[in-house]
């Protein structure tokens, strides 16, 4: 039996009230984290703790120069080759054990498929609602064509506005994630959940593409503009609102049945993947210029 339209309504309410009580947790969340790391360091840099530590670093230094001047140079936060560029690696390569680890089960494919069916089939009373419209309208923003238009008129935007550094970053991020997408397809070869909505596709099922290209291109493009803006609260609502996006865009993949649950997790793994790369390189490409190598 399908949901009625009071009932959708009223799911509709519910998640409106919930994203903006998740944004007010998240902003103050936030700024406790950076208050925290403006604090910390120089905390650590004065505790007894740390100073009995100055003895070994003299040692390792003394007895392992190279292993040292690497682990200081790694750790470093004069310049984004330090500290930043580890914290990054370091990101991208847990993003991938996640991903490896997500492409075993679905290749062992059991639980995967008992727990992707129980996700699809609970969407089905509510697709019978205008909410499959709403969604229909949402996915259509993570189409190819759409991102690739999107792709296009942020380099523009990019080149008339003097930012030629990031058009790079961005195109090697959005190639790199649909590269990476089409080759998981159709090595997979994974057959689409049945199609009950208007919504349909001809590709294979794993990974979705969409989900992939929505956090690739969208938030590339929410880093771009967040960047260089004055403001911390002004940084937290473009970052919040396009994860929203994001996650709309990935969820109505599963509304309208044309992904299961894993094909979404595993694009948005791959779509993080890319965007860190993407960022990685803006972020050297900025070092560099400013001398900071």
């Amino acid at each position: 039996m399908g949901a009625t339209t009071a009932e959708a309504v009223a799911a509709l309410v519910v998640v409106a009230l919930v994203l903006l009580a998740l944004r007010f947790a998240l902003r103050r969340l936030v700024a406790l984290a950076a208050r925290l790391a403006h604090d910390l360091p120089p905390r650590i840099a004065t505790s007894h703790r740390w100073r009995r530590l100055h003895p070994l670093k003299a040692l390792l230094a003394a007895r392992c120069p190279r292993l040292y001047s690497f682990l200081a140079r790694r750790f470093s936060t004069d310049s984004f080759t330090g500290l930043p560029a580890t914290l990054l690696a370091a990101a991208a390569i847990y993003v991938l054990f996640l991903l490896g680890g997500l492409v075993e089960e679905v290749v062992e494919a059991d639980e995967v498929v008992r727990f992707d069916t129980a996700v699809n089939n609970s969407f089905a009373p509510w697709r019978e609602t205008f909410l499959a419209e709403i969604l229909f309208g949402i996915t259509q923003l993570g189409d190819t064509a759409t991102l690739v238009a999107v792709v296009i008129v942020s380099t523009g935007f990019l080149w008339a506005f003097g930012r030629p550094l990031f058009i790079l970053p961005l195109w090697v991020c959005v190639v790199g994630s649909q590269a990476t997408t089409w080759l998981g397809k159709y090595g997979f070869g994974r057959t689409r959940p049945e199609f009950v909505t208007e919504a349909t596709a001809l590709s294979p099922s794993f990974p979705s593409a969409h989900a992939t290209g929505a956090l690739a291109v969208y938030g590339f493009i929410a880093y771009a503009i967040v960047r260089d803006l004055p403001s911390p609260r002004q940084r937290f609502e473009v970052v919040y609102w396009t994860s929203v996006l994001i996650a709309l865009i990935a969820f109505s993949r599963l509304f309208l049945s044309v992904h299961f649950a894993s094909d979404v997790a595993a694009g948005l793994l791959v779509g993080a993947f890319w965007l860190l790369v993407g960022f990685g390189l803006a972020e050297a490409s900025l070092s560099r210029l400013r001398g900071g190598g």
